[in-house]
Protein backbone atom coordinates (compact mmCIF):
# COMPACT_ATOMS: atom_id res chain seq x y z
CA UNK A 1 0.00 0.00 0.00
CA UNK A 2 1.15 3.51 -0.71
CA UNK A 3 0.00 7.10 -0.55
CA UNK A 4 -0.33 9.58 -3.39
CA UNK A 5 -0.38 13.35 -2.93
CA UNK A 6 -2.26 15.26 -5.63
CA UNK A 7 -2.72 19.01 -5.89
CA UNK A 8 -4.31 21.62 -8.09
CA UNK A 9 -1.74 22.70 -10.67
CA UNK A 10 -1.69 26.32 -9.52
CA UNK A 11 -3.69 28.68 -7.31
CA UNK A 12 -7.27 29.27 -8.43
CA UNK A 13 -9.31 32.42 -7.75
CA UNK A 14 -13.06 31.89 -7.70
CA UNK A 15 -15.11 34.43 -9.65
CA UNK A 16 -18.76 33.34 -9.58
CA UNK A 17 -20.82 34.55 -12.53
CA UNK A 18 -23.69 35.23 -10.11
CA UNK A 19 -24.01 35.20 -6.35
CA UNK A 20 -21.26 34.13 -3.98
CA UNK A 21 -20.88 30.43 -4.79
CA UNK A 22 -18.80 28.60 -7.34
CA UNK A 23 -18.43 24.87 -7.82
CA UNK A 24 -15.17 24.12 -9.63
CA UNK A 25 -13.95 20.76 -10.87
CA UNK A 26 -10.26 19.96 -11.19
CA UNK A 27 -8.91 16.89 -12.99
CA UNK A 28 -6.14 15.08 -11.09
CA UNK A 29 -4.07 12.15 -12.32
CA UNK A 30 -3.01 9.60 -9.68
CA UNK A 31 -0.88 7.81 -12.28
CA UNK A 32 -2.62 4.44 -12.13
CA UNK A 33 -0.94 2.24 -14.73
CA UNK A 34 -2.51 -0.81 -13.08
CA UNK A 35 -5.86 -1.41 -11.39
CA UNK A 36 -6.00 -0.59 -7.70
CA UNK A 37 -8.16 0.51 -4.81
CA UNK A 38 -8.51 3.75 -2.88
CA UNK A 39 -8.48 2.82 0.81
CA UNK A 40 -8.40 6.30 2.31
CA UNK A 41 -8.50 9.98 1.44
CA UNK A 42 -7.72 13.31 3.01
CA UNK A 43 -8.74 16.61 1.43
CA UNK A 44 -6.23 19.36 2.17
CA UNK A 45 -7.97 22.76 1.93
CA UNK A 46 -5.69 25.54 0.79
CA UNK A 47 -7.84 28.56 1.71
CA UNK A 48 -10.20 27.50 4.47
CA UNK A 49 -11.99 30.87 4.43
CA UNK A 50 -13.62 30.14 1.08
CA UNK A 51 -13.70 26.33 0.77
CA UNK A 52 -17.26 25.26 1.69
CA UNK A 53 -16.92 21.55 0.93
CA UNK A 54 -15.31 19.16 -1.53
CA UNK A 55 -16.28 15.89 -3.21
CA UNK A 56 -13.89 13.36 -4.72
CA UNK A 57 -15.11 11.58 -7.86
CA UNK A 58 -13.63 8.61 -9.66
CA UNK A 59 -13.44 9.13 -13.45
CA UNK A 60 -13.23 6.02 -15.66
CA UNK A 61 -10.40 6.00 -18.20
CA UNK A 62 -12.90 6.26 -21.07
CA UNK A 63 -14.20 9.59 -19.71
CA UNK A 64 -10.82 11.26 -19.14
CA UNK A 65 -10.78 12.78 -22.64
CA UNK A 66 -14.16 14.43 -22.00
CA UNK A 67 -12.92 15.80 -18.68
CA UNK A 68 -9.85 17.25 -20.38
CA UNK A 69 -12.09 18.84 -23.02
CA UNK A 70 -14.25 20.46 -20.34
CA UNK A 71 -11.09 21.80 -18.72
CA UNK A 72 -9.72 23.13 -22.02
CA UNK A 73 -12.99 24.88 -22.90
CA UNK A 74 -13.10 26.84 -19.63
CA UNK A 75 -11.29 29.99 -18.62
CA UNK A 76 -8.63 29.29 -16.03
CA UNK A 77 -7.92 25.95 -14.43
CA UNK A 78 -10.75 23.45 -14.05
CA UNK A 79 -14.34 24.03 -15.09
CA UNK A 80 -17.60 25.16 -13.51
CA UNK A 81 -19.60 22.13 -12.39
CA UNK A 82 -22.79 22.89 -10.46
CA UNK A 83 -24.55 19.78 -9.19
CA UNK A 84 -22.32 17.22 -10.90
CA UNK A 85 -19.03 16.99 -12.76
CA UNK A 86 -20.64 17.30 -16.19
CA UNK A 87 -18.93 14.09 -17.30
CA UNK A 88 -21.04 11.40 -18.99
CA UNK A 89 -20.59 8.87 -16.18
CA UNK A 90 -21.86 11.41 -13.64
CA UNK A 91 -25.11 12.90 -14.89
CA UNK A 92 -27.21 14.63 -12.18
CA UNK A 93 -30.05 12.12 -12.22
CA UNK A 94 -27.63 9.19 -11.90
CA UNK A 95 -25.68 11.00 -9.21
CA UNK A 96 -28.80 11.52 -7.11
CA UNK A 97 -30.09 8.00 -7.59
CA UNK A 98 -26.91 6.07 -7.06
CA UNK A 99 -23.96 8.25 -6.19
CA UNK A 100 -21.97 6.96 -9.13
CA UNK A 101 -18.37 8.05 -8.93
CA UNK A 102 -18.31 9.32 -5.33
CA UNK A 103 -15.27 8.02 -3.46
CA UNK A 104 -14.85 10.72 -0.84
CA UNK A 105 -16.21 13.93 0.58
CA UNK A 106 -15.02 16.65 2.91
CA UNK A 107 -16.67 19.43 4.87
CA UNK A 108 -15.25 21.65 7.60
CA UNK A 109 -14.21 19.51 10.54
CA UNK A 110 -13.38 16.51 8.40
CA UNK A 111 -9.98 14.84 8.48
CA UNK A 112 -8.48 11.78 6.86
CA UNK A 113 -10.95 8.97 6.20
CA UNK A 114 -9.32 5.53 6.33
CA UNK A 115 -11.51 2.64 5.23
CA UNK A 116 -11.67 -0.61 7.21
CA UNK A 117 -9.04 -3.11 6.13
CA UNK A 118 -11.35 -5.29 4.04
CA UNK A 119 -12.85 -2.65 1.71
CA UNK A 120 -11.76 -0.12 -0.89
CA UNK A 121 -13.00 1.89 -3.88
CA UNK A 122 -12.06 0.20 -7.16
CA UNK A 123 -9.84 2.24 -9.48
CA UNK A 124 -9.29 0.61 -12.90
CA UNK A 125 -6.04 1.38 -14.72
CA UNK A 126 -6.08 4.84 -16.25
CA UNK A 127 -8.75 6.17 -13.88
CA UNK A 128 -8.43 9.80 -12.88
CA UNK A 129 -9.84 11.86 -10.03
CA UNK A 130 -12.08 14.89 -10.26
CA UNK A 131 -11.89 17.10 -7.21
CA UNK A 132 -15.02 19.23 -6.98
CA UNK A 133 -14.50 22.20 -4.69
CA UNK A 134 -17.38 24.41 -3.58
CA UNK A 135 -16.14 27.95 -2.99
CA UNK A 136 -18.31 30.32 -0.96
CA UNK A 137 -17.17 33.92 -0.98
CA UNK A 138 -19.41 35.03 1.90
CA UNK A 139 -16.59 34.03 4.25
CA UNK A 140 -13.65 35.66 2.46
CA UNK A 141 -11.77 35.82 -0.81
CA UNK A 142 -8.36 35.15 -2.31
CA UNK A 143 -6.85 32.25 -4.20
CA UNK A 144 -6.95 28.56 -3.29
CA UNK A 145 -4.64 25.66 -4.07
CA UNK A 146 -6.18 22.69 -2.33
CA UNK A 147 -4.85 19.15 -2.50
CA UNK A 148 -5.78 15.55 -1.94
CA UNK A 149 -3.93 12.67 -0.30
CA UNK A 150 -5.00 9.17 -1.33
CA UNK A 151 -4.17 5.83 0.23
CA UNK A 152 -3.85 3.24 -2.53
CA UNK A 153 -3.76 -0.56 -2.57
CA UNK A 154 -2.79 -2.83 -5.46
CA UNK A 155 -5.53 -4.39 -7.54
CA UNK A 156 -4.50 -7.83 -6.33
CA UNK A 157 -5.43 -6.98 -2.75
CA UNK A 158 -8.31 -9.04 -1.38
CA UNK A 159 -10.68 -6.14 -0.81
CA UNK A 160 -14.43 -5.76 -1.29
CA UNK A 161 -15.45 -2.89 -3.55
CA UNK A 162 -17.12 -0.10 -1.56
CA UNK A 163 -20.08 1.70 -3.14
CA UNK A 164 -21.72 5.03 -2.27
CA UNK A 165 -25.50 5.42 -2.07
CA UNK A 166 -27.00 8.90 -1.86
CA UNK A 167 -30.33 9.40 -0.10
CA UNK A 168 -31.79 12.81 -1.00
CA UNK A 169 -34.98 14.32 0.41
CA UNK A 170 -36.77 17.53 -0.57
CA UNK A 171 -36.21 20.86 1.12
CA UNK A 172 -39.37 22.97 1.31
CA UNK A 173 -38.70 25.57 4.02
CA UNK A 174 -40.99 28.64 4.09
CA UNK A 175 -39.82 32.01 5.32
CA UNK A 176 -39.91 32.54 9.07
CA UNK A 177 -42.83 34.50 10.58
CA UNK A 178 -42.33 38.20 9.98
CA UNK A 179 -40.01 37.74 7.01
CA UNK A 180 -41.13 39.45 3.82
CA UNK A 181 -39.37 39.34 0.47
CA UNK A 182 -40.39 38.39 -3.05
CA UNK A 183 -38.24 35.24 -2.65
CA UNK A 184 -40.60 34.10 0.12
CA UNK A 185 -42.87 33.05 -2.78
CA UNK A 186 -41.89 29.50 -3.73
CA UNK A 187 -42.07 30.05 -7.49
CA UNK A 188 -39.80 33.09 -7.21
CA UNK A 189 -37.33 31.16 -5.05
CA UNK A 190 -37.20 28.25 -7.50
CA UNK A 191 -36.69 30.66 -10.41
CA UNK A 192 -33.80 32.25 -8.50
CA UNK A 193 -32.12 28.86 -7.99
CA UNK A 194 -32.47 28.11 -11.71
CA UNK A 195 -31.09 31.56 -12.55
CA UNK A 196 -28.01 30.93 -10.41
CA UNK A 197 -27.35 27.27 -11.17
CA UNK A 198 -29.13 26.43 -14.42
CA UNK A 199 -31.97 24.17 -15.53
CA UNK A 200 -30.62 20.97 -13.89
CA UNK A 201 -31.06 22.62 -10.48
CA UNK A 202 -34.73 23.21 -11.26
CA UNK A 203 -35.20 19.61 -12.33
CA UNK A 204 -33.85 18.38 -9.00
CA UNK A 205 -36.23 20.68 -7.06
CA UNK A 206 -39.16 19.47 -9.18
CA UNK A 207 -38.16 15.81 -9.09
CA UNK A 208 -37.60 15.25 -5.39
CA UNK A 209 -41.30 15.48 -4.40
CA UNK A 210 -42.06 12.79 -7.00
CA UNK A 211 -39.20 10.62 -5.74
CA UNK A 212 -40.29 10.95 -2.13
CA UNK A 213 -44.09 11.45 -2.09
CA UNK A 214 -47.02 12.17 -4.42
CA UNK A 215 -45.27 14.90 -6.37
CA UNK A 216 -46.78 17.82 -4.46
CA UNK A 217 -44.32 19.92 -2.43
CA UNK A 218 -45.11 19.74 1.29
CA UNK A 219 -43.93 22.98 2.92
CA UNK A 220 -42.49 22.56 6.39
CA UNK A 221 -39.26 22.41 8.41
CA UNK A 222 -39.04 18.59 8.49
CA UNK A 223 -38.78 16.54 5.31
CA UNK A 224 -38.07 12.86 4.71
CA UNK A 225 -37.68 10.35 1.92
CA UNK A 226 -37.70 6.56 1.88
CA UNK A 227 -35.66 4.59 -0.65
CA UNK A 228 -35.69 0.88 -1.37
CA UNK A 229 -32.54 -1.23 -1.18
CA UNK A 230 -32.09 -2.91 -4.55
CA UNK A 231 -29.65 -5.67 -3.63
CA UNK A 232 -28.21 -7.38 -0.57
CA UNK A 233 -25.09 -5.95 1.00
CA UNK A 234 -23.41 -4.54 4.09
CA UNK A 235 -23.42 -0.90 5.19
CA UNK A 236 -20.15 0.30 6.69
CA UNK A 237 -20.66 4.03 7.27
CA UNK A 238 -23.23 6.82 7.14
CA UNK A 239 -23.10 10.59 6.87
CA UNK A 240 -25.48 13.50 6.47
CA UNK A 241 -25.16 16.75 4.56
CA UNK A 242 -27.13 19.95 5.02
CA UNK A 243 -26.13 23.59 4.87
CA UNK A 244 -26.34 26.35 7.48
CA UNK A 245 -30.07 26.11 8.34
CA UNK A 246 -29.82 22.43 9.25
CA UNK A 247 -30.97 21.40 12.74
CA UNK A 248 -30.99 17.57 12.71
CA UNK A 249 -30.62 14.60 10.38
CA UNK A 250 -31.23 10.87 10.75
CA UNK A 251 -30.87 7.79 8.55
CA UNK A 252 -32.98 4.77 9.49
CA UNK A 253 -33.00 1.23 8.15
CA UNK A 254 -36.41 -0.44 7.93
CA UNK A 255 -38.22 2.09 10.16
CA UNK A 256 -41.46 0.87 11.70
CA UNK A 257 -40.51 -2.81 11.44
CA UNK A 258 -39.00 -5.32 13.89
CA UNK A 259 -35.70 -4.96 12.00
CA UNK A 260 -35.57 -1.19 12.43
CA UNK A 261 -32.13 0.25 13.09
CA UNK A 262 -30.81 3.80 13.31
CA UNK A 263 -27.71 4.16 11.15
CA UNK A 264 -27.14 7.87 11.80
CA UNK A 265 -28.61 10.23 14.37
CA UNK A 266 -27.36 13.82 14.51
CA UNK A 267 -29.82 15.55 16.88
CA UNK A 268 -27.85 18.82 16.93
CA UNK A 269 -26.41 19.32 13.46
CA UNK A 270 -23.07 21.08 13.18
CA UNK A 271 -22.03 22.14 9.71
CA UNK A 272 -18.39 22.02 10.79
CA UNK A 273 -18.61 18.32 11.69
CA UNK A 274 -19.98 16.37 8.75
CA UNK A 275 -17.51 13.53 8.53
CA UNK A 276 -18.76 10.00 7.86
CA UNK A 277 -19.54 7.90 10.94
CA UNK A 278 -18.32 4.32 10.58
CA UNK A 279 -20.69 1.85 12.21
CA UNK A 280 -19.34 -0.27 15.09
CA UNK A 281 -20.01 -3.31 12.92
CA UNK A 282 -21.17 -3.52 9.29
CA UNK A 283 -24.96 -3.82 9.03
CA UNK A 284 -26.43 -6.40 6.63
CA UNK A 285 -29.21 -5.25 4.29
CA UNK A 286 -31.48 -7.27 2.01
CA UNK A 287 -33.12 -6.42 -1.29
CA UNK A 288 -36.44 -4.77 -0.44
CA UNK A 289 -35.23 -3.19 2.79
CA UNK A 290 -35.87 0.54 3.17
CA UNK A 291 -33.62 3.47 4.02
CA UNK A 292 -35.22 6.67 5.31
CA UNK A 293 -33.51 10.04 5.64
CA UNK A 294 -35.15 12.79 7.71
CA UNK A 295 -33.95 16.38 8.01
CA UNK A 296 -35.14 19.36 10.01
CA UNK A 297 -34.19 22.90 9.00
CA UNK A 298 -34.80 26.18 10.84
CA UNK A 299 -35.43 29.39 8.89
CA UNK A 300 -34.83 31.56 11.97
CA UNK A 301 -31.14 30.62 11.86
CA UNK A 302 -30.83 32.92 8.84
CA UNK A 303 -30.80 35.89 11.22
CA UNK A 304 -28.20 34.31 13.53
CA UNK A 305 -25.62 32.72 11.24
CA UNK A 306 -23.06 35.38 10.21
CA UNK A 307 -22.64 33.94 6.71
CA UNK A 308 -26.38 34.40 6.05
CA UNK A 309 -27.32 37.68 7.74
CA UNK A 310 -26.62 39.65 4.56
CA UNK A 311 -28.81 37.33 2.46
CA UNK A 312 -32.48 38.11 1.73
CA UNK A 313 -35.25 36.06 3.27
CA UNK A 314 -36.36 33.26 0.95
CA UNK A 315 -38.46 30.14 0.66
CA UNK A 316 -35.60 27.63 0.76
CA UNK A 317 -35.50 24.70 -1.65
CA UNK A 318 -32.81 22.21 -2.61
CA UNK A 319 -29.91 24.16 -4.09
CA UNK A 320 -26.16 24.21 -4.36
CA UNK A 321 -25.53 27.58 -2.74
CA UNK A 322 -24.67 28.13 0.91
CA UNK A 323 -27.88 30.19 1.29
CA UNK A 324 -29.84 27.29 -0.23
CA UNK A 325 -30.25 23.94 1.53
CA UNK A 326 -29.87 20.22 1.09
CA UNK A 327 -31.11 17.12 2.86
CA UNK A 328 -28.77 14.34 1.86
CA UNK A 329 -28.03 11.04 3.55
CA UNK A 330 -24.96 9.11 2.42
CA UNK A 331 -24.24 5.45 3.08
CA UNK A 332 -21.13 3.48 2.16
CA UNK A 333 -21.80 -0.19 1.45
CA UNK A 334 -20.55 -3.35 -0.25
CA UNK A 335 -22.48 -5.91 -2.23
CA UNK A 336 -23.10 -9.22 -0.49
Amino acid sequence: RRSSDLAMGRPFTAKPARGTDEYRCFLLDPGLTKAGYVTGSQFLPGNAAIVHHAIVFRVPAEDVAQARALDAQSDGDGWTCFGSTGINSDQPQRQLSGGLGWIGAWAPGGGEVVLPGAVGYQMPAGSHIVLQVHYNLLGGDGADQSGLRLRLADGGAKLQALQTRLLPAPVELPCAPGENHRLCVRSEAVADVIDRFGAPAGRIVAGLPFLCSDGEPQPGPTQSCTSTVREAGRIYAAAGHMHLLGRSITIELNPGTPRAKVLLNIPVYNFDDQGARFLPQPVAVRAGDTLKVTCTHDATLRNRVPALTSQPARYVVWGDGTSDEMCLGIVSWTRA
